[in-house]
């Protein structure tokens, strides 16, 4: 077998978190250059502080983070604001496919989720020239609102496009970070952890019986 690779002073980073069950998951910073887990940690829940723990970790080290690619959670990118910063691709698309479902049927929604569609293969100016000409062309019909016959409140008829809409809006800044800094090689989606969270399931689930301590002992030779 291969010696690992050493790390080098500076990497580029991807993290993210995944959950075995509701309140047991493992946040996992991983260099995938050299294709090394640099932290991972278990947790109920996942907050800043356990991205800006992680982060300390590896400094602490004398490991500098260059870049980092994220999933977009609120208030996580703060913590790397310092930092170049990229929204993983295949997040912004869920977070899409969430609010405007698989198989759109407002014509508004199918060619949002078409612009969505083309992220991994343009560039931030003609992404976003997109995203504004939809918003233009249907800015009336995302106004539109509806009275509630209970309480008589108005509400925005088309919330969950309009969640869509400022979700894109919100991360265009980070999408494309990885153009910005061709040098850097930062990734623009976090596969390298997410191909290893599935791994790693099937394997834990392979040893369902065990008690907790011992799937965490599992973890721990898989993360390592």
């Amino acid at each position: 077998m291969s010696p690992p690779i050493p790390i080098p002073a500076q990497v580029v980073v991807v993290a993210d978190s995944t959950f075995f069950k509701r309140t047991f998951g493992i946040c996992v910073f991983r260099a995938p250059l050299i294709k090394r887990n640099l932290y991972w940690t278990t947790i109920t829940t996942e907050t800043i502080e356990v991205y800006r723990n992680a982060r300390s970790f590896i400094e602490g080290q004398g490991i500098k983070i260059s870049a980092i690619v994220l999933d977009g959670r609120p208030g996580v990118r703060e913590q790397f604001s310092d930092i170049p910063v990229q929204m993983c691709h295949f997040h912004q698309k869920m977070i899409i496919q969430r609010y405007l479902t698989g198989k759109p049927k407002l014509q508004a929604g199918i060619e949002l989720k078409q612009i969505t569609a083309t992220l991994c293969h343009t560039s931030q100016s003609l992404f976003e020239n997109a995203v504004d000409r939809w918003h233009e062309q249907w800015e009336a019909f995302l106004k539109e609102k509806t009275r509630d016959r209970i309480t008589g409140r108005w509400f925005y008829t088309h919330r969950r496009l309009r969640a869509a809409y400022r979700s894109l809006k919100t991360n265009i800044p980070y999408l494309f970070t990885y153009q910005e800094y061709p040098d850097l090689h930062i990734p623009n989606t976090t596969n390298s952890l997410d191909g290893s969270f599935s791994h790693l399931k099937q394997i834990v689930g392979i040893h369902r019986g065990v008690n907790l301590n011992t799937k965490l002992k599992i973890i721990q030779q898989y993360l390592a």
